[in-house]
């Protein structure tokens, strides 16, 4: 794949990050547990300091991108469970 996509998807990852732990946040004050929430949070962050850094240097990586989508994937697909799991264990 070409540099641009490259770009395109680490951007998307980036952005889609930022996005996450926003909704998250309002969540948060809307009612929802705080601290699974923001346990989950915590891959998202990291994905946003990554990208904030390649950003602002323009050095992309493919590693970024595949990590972006397996950890992206997996989150999204266990987070329910995870909330309630960490609900029980922080409780």
């Amino acid at each position: 794949m070409s540099r641009r996509n490259l770009v395109l998807i680490s951007k998307i990852i980036f952005f889609y990050s930022v996005f996450y732990i926003i909704m998250k946040i309002i969540a948060i004050f809307g009612g929802a547990w705080i601290l699974p929430n923001l346990v989950l949070t915590i891959p998202y962050a990291i994905f946003v300091a990554i990208g904030a850094y390649m950003v602002k240097t323009e050095k992309y990586s493919w590693a970024y991108v595949i990590a972006g989508v397996i950890v992206i994937s997996i989150v999204r697909y266990y987070e329910s469970e995870w909330l309630l799991e960490l609900q029980q264990y922080f409780s």
